[in-house]
């Protein structure tokens, strides 16, 4: 008896994270959402049901760590077991952000590297490869034994950097642990770059100290991989004013806007703030300094890449070393 050849099949499924986000990576790989349930016990548990089968397909499962952080992670936990309980044949874990990624090592004593736990559990749910956006730390990918995908949201900030014809512009890094992400973006804008030197005295207080660079008469790029509460932008900003920059632009993969971020970004010398949509920003957060940017066709131009075995690299230039 001959065996009919199967042909690889590509699921996009979803938990509640971003529900939005869910629905417009789907129409862009032009594939129709898995249909799932998930509820609540009245303890808060969480229970998930695939109403199809999924045996035997290439999973995707999107789950960004938006606010709550902690249930969207076990959502995203229990989704990937439920998928490998029923026979899937590959499960990625489509993580736009990365939670816990700051706490990427140990820099006091008796810390944990809840980084690297995240990576434990998602090997330990069934998950097969992980594809993220723009990591704290590179070094996260090394936490996995397994393959793991980064893509950057670089070329779609440059390409919106490109078409506000700056005058003068000048990328900054806030901080020493952005300066090689400045480097690749001033490399993309051909112009110049500076640095200021942040001090941490507690966690989410940041204080400038000096810069290096020059920036006085110059429009002024921030570049950072995620918005918190904001402290560490508005201060960076302060500091350029002070120094003479014509006008300060913000530039953020991350949108987590924390509270005071609103505030203080609409109280500070920042002209516009400009993130992707790799985290929901509620109607509430948005001003009229803060754009949001797509990178859902980043993200299916990724998940077709993987789903055919061709290269993710050639996808953003090579940008995924980052």
């Amino acid at each position: 008896m001959l065996l009919e050849v199967t042909r690889k099949r590509l699921m996009l499924c979803a938990g509640n994270s971003y529900p939005e986000l869910a629905n417009e990576l789907a129409t862009g790989i032009g594939i129709e959402l898995t249909k799932l349930e998930i509820s609540r016990f009245a303890n808060g548990e969480i229970y998930v049901r695939f109403l199809e089968s999924v045996r035997g397909v290439d999973a995707f499962v999107l789950q960004t760590c938006a606010e709550p952080v902690n249930d969207n992670l076990m959502e995203l936990l229990i989704i990937i077991d439920a998928l490998k309980r029923a026979s899937a044949k590959r499960i990625t874990a489509v993580m736009p952000f990365y939670g816990y990624s700051r706490q990427d090592k140990k820099t006091l004593a008796r810390e944990p590297i809840s980084a690297r736990l995240v990576a434990d559990l998602l090997s330990a749910a069934g998950a097969d490869r992980v594809l993220s956006v723009d990591l704290h730390a590179g070094q996260i990918q090394g936490f996995f034994d397994f393959p793991f995908d980064h893509v950057t949201a670089l070329p779609v900030l440059a390409s919106d950097i490109i078409r506000q014809n700056l005058r003068d512009p000048v990328v900054v890094s806030p901080d020493a642990g952005r300066v090689k992400v400045a480097k690749k973006l001033a490399d993309k804008l051909d112009c110049p770059m500076a640095i200021l030197h942040k001090r941490r005295p507690e966690k989410n207080v940041a204080s400038m100290s000096h810069i290096i660079g020059e920036v006085k008469g110059k429009s002024a790029i921030l570049i950072d991989d995620m918005v918190d509460t904001a402290g560490t932008l508005c201060e960076a900003a302060k500091a350029l004013k002070k120094s003479g920059a014509r006008e300060i632009r913000a530039y953020a993969t991350h949108p987590i806007l924390s509270p005071p971020a609103v505030e203080r970004i609409t109280k500070s010398s920042i002209k516009e703030l400009v993130v992707a949509n790799t985290l929901p920003v509620p109607s509430e957060k948005m001003t009229d300094k803060i754009r949001v940017l797509s990178i859902v066709p980043l993200l299916a131009s990724t998940i077709t890449a993987v789903f055919k075995e061709e290269s993710v690299s050639e996808i953003v230039g090579g940008d995924n070393q980052i």
